[in-house]
């Protein structure tokens, strides 16, 4: 049991709360999006690629940013656009970045928006083929 300065806010909530309460779910939806880990996400990984679902009820494919660097998979809300040409652009309200543990074929990567639900397929890079290097004279 921790003790009472261990804790922190989220924590303690839980903790009053107890594990048996109805609204149990709305309260950790609420701590994951102030902890920022909204969207909630699973990742499934096998030999070939990875497939990354992001849970996005509410949400259409033109609200969503979706960038990929070598090794992680960055999911943005895209903020609305000012109504005024000077106005400061908008911080997005959140963003989620997953790692991978291996290097993702950018070109084959692709993703899919269908009721809610974000499903990007992240082939890994396959390091196993050789490649010829050419070298060039001096």
């Amino acid at each position: 049991m921790n003790t009472i300065f261990d804790l922190n806010p989220w924590t303690l909530f839980d903790e009053l709360l107890g594990s048996d309460m109805p609204f149990r779910a709305a309260v950790r939806n609420a701590r994951n999006r102030a902890e920022g880990r909204f969207p909630p996400v699973n990742v499934f990984v096998d030999d070939d690629a990875a497939l990354v679902e992001a849970e996005l009820p509410g949400y259409t494919a033109a609200k969503i940013d979706l960038t990929l660097d070598p090794e992680a998979v960055t999911i943005t809300e895209k903020p609305d656009q000012p109504a005024e040409k000077d106005a400061p652009k908008p911080a997005p309200a959140w963003t989620r970045r997953i790692e991978l543990p291996f290097r993702v074929d950018a070109d084959k990567a692709s993703a899919k928006f269908e009721n809610g639900i974000l499903k990007i397929s992240l082939p890994k890079v396959d390091a196993r083929t050789a490649r010829r290097i050419h070298i060039e004279n001096a």
